[in-house]
């Protein structure tokens, strides 16, 4: 997003190939990892990629490995502080060097004194991606809005294309692998920014290899206690009552749509007793197409859509626009999300993640007791019941689940609207982190760092190393985006 100019470029270039990497000795020896310069998605600056080689059994080093792909942002300081800011994307299942663009554009303040470090975490990206398309890219209309896409056929015939043993892609592995990053670029110590999944990573390094840490950034706080996908129904259940309760008290949106949280509710159950059968034009060619609309699939978009507010702000016309028979505005966005999910995802780190480390501690029948009374229902964490039946895995120890304790900062950052991690959860992990700052950023979906005055609030920290005298007043002039009462936008 900014371009700097070519001579400036080239110079920073060859200042990062022959500056020290960690303030220790000079590059050449201190790193182990060949870099060269390096394009990445939504990265305009000067980037530098290799690729660092790890066993994929830690326990059978000499077996099958795993090339994993590091891509280093050079600071644009002569000396960069000796501290550099890796950074852990989410999902699981996200290669960082392909999502985390925004992010990196958004601590530019952070970028002048530091170096930033992404990785692809094992199993995504670059780094032996677990691939698993459940619907092809020209996949008829209905393949994208159908509810039977985790299939447990399809679940297997990816299972078979693997040439992995996927037992050995968990968080705790993927952090000695991270580990391992940080020895080899001649790192002493780092800081950390974790963003969702990212944060319960960043949460097992602080706790296995919290001496290398200095601080960390947690932004949609998911605490080892949060079992997914045991709280996905109640924690989006609060996002749309959230929304709901915004709209009936903004003038325009509940004059457009009144009574809009009984009228979803009722419309929710019609929908569940008889799916509706419509015609529709297809967002991609245009040419009416029949479709049939089921429950679980459209409370599952819904979901989706309360990630981010500015997509939500368009949640009340669209359900008013479903309740009426008219399900365009709904099929629209729910193949717009479901094309960006397929290509963001990794899914066989997904299932990995969840299934050996989240699916064993939740009990028989918890599923259907916290969803019980959500617009989601269970249907989401059932689909996650019946993988990790045929998902291999292996048990974790017993105390893995422990809270994570560390007397390192740590700055917790919550959106207030968050229908995944909301503020709750970042306040749980507040309570074994004593050296911790919680910010819930009003207004703000799932992820808070680029929103308002929070990049500069992030640098401040990083710079001092502190919380303690951090003032994040700022952050409280955020709000909610306004509601589209029509498709022409929001009213004036």
């Amino acid at each position: 997003m900014i371009r700097p100019l070519l001579s400036l470029l080239a110079v920073a270039l060859a200042a990062a190939c022959t500056r020290a990497g960690a303030g220790g000795p000079d590059a050449q020896t201190a790193r182990k990892i060949a870099l060269s310069p390096c394009r990445l998605r939504g990265i305009a600056f000067p980037t530098q990629c290799g690729v660092l080689r790890v066993p994929e059994d830690r326990a059978n080093p000499g077996g099958r490995s795993i090339d994993l792909r590091v891509a280093l942002v050079p600071a644009l300081a002569r000396s960069p502080a000796p501290d550099p800011l890796f950074l852990l994307a989410g999902g699981p299942g996200q290669a960082a060097t392909e999502v985390l663009g925004s992010i990196v554009t958004a601590l530019e303040r952070v970028r002048r004194t530091r170096d930033m470090v992404l990785i692809d975490q094992r199993g995504t990206g670059a780094s032996g991606a677990l691939e698993c398309q459940l619907a092809a890219e020209d996949a008829p209309l209905q393949d994208l809005l159908s509810a039977e896409g985790f299939r447990e056929d399809r679940i297997l015939s990816c299972l078979r294309s693997y040439k992995t043993d996927v037992r050995r892609y968990t968080t705790s592995v993927a952090m000695q692998d991270l580990d391992d990053v940080r020895a080899a670029l001649g790192y002493e110590t780092i800081d950390l920014w974790g963003g969702s999944y990212g944060t319960r990573a960043a949460l097992v390094y602080l706790r296995e290899h919290g001496k290398h840490v200095r601080a960390a950034v947690l932004d949609g706080v998911a605490p080892l206690s949060l079992r997914m996908p045991l709280y996905f129904a109640r924690d989006a259940q609060r996002s749309l009552d959230l929304l709901f309760d915004a709209c009936a008290k903004d003038p325009a949106c509940a004059g457009a749509f009144p009574d809009l949280r009984h009228r979803f509710a009722a419309f929710l159950e019609r929908l569940a007793a008889h799916p509706a059968r419509v015609e529709v034009a297809d967002p991609l060619t245009g040419r009416p197409t029949t479709v049939t609309i089921e429950h679980d699939s459209f409370v599952a978009m819904l979901r989706a859509v309360l990630y981010a507010p500015e997509l939500a702000s368009l949640l009340p016309l669209t359900i008013d626009r479903a309740a009426r028979g008219d399900f365009s505005p709904y099929v629209a966005q729910a193949v717009t999300l479901q094309r960006g999910f397929s290509g963001a995802m990794s899914l066989g780190l997904l299932f990995s993640i969840v299934c050996a480390e989240d699916a064993p501690a939740i009990a028989p029948g918890e599923m259907e007791s916290v969803a019980r009374n959500t617009f989601l229902g269970a249907a989401v964490g059932q689909v996650f019941e019946r993988i990790c039946k045929i998902w291999p895995r292996e048990p974790l120890p017993e105390s893995y689940r422990e809270p994570v304790r560390s007397e390192k900062p740590v700055l917790l950052l919550s959106g207030e609207l968050d229908p995944v991690t909301p503020p709750s959860w970042a306040a749980e992990a507040a309570k074994t982190l004593p050296n911790s700052l919680q910010i819930v950023v009003p207004g703000v979906g799932h992820g808070a760092t680029v929103s308002g005055c929070v990049p500069g609030l992030v640098a401040r920290f990083l710079a001092d190393g502190s919380v303690a005298h951090l003032d994040a007043s700022c952050a409280q002039s955020q709000s909610r985006p306004p509601f589209f009462v029509s498709f022409a936008g929001p009213s004036p």
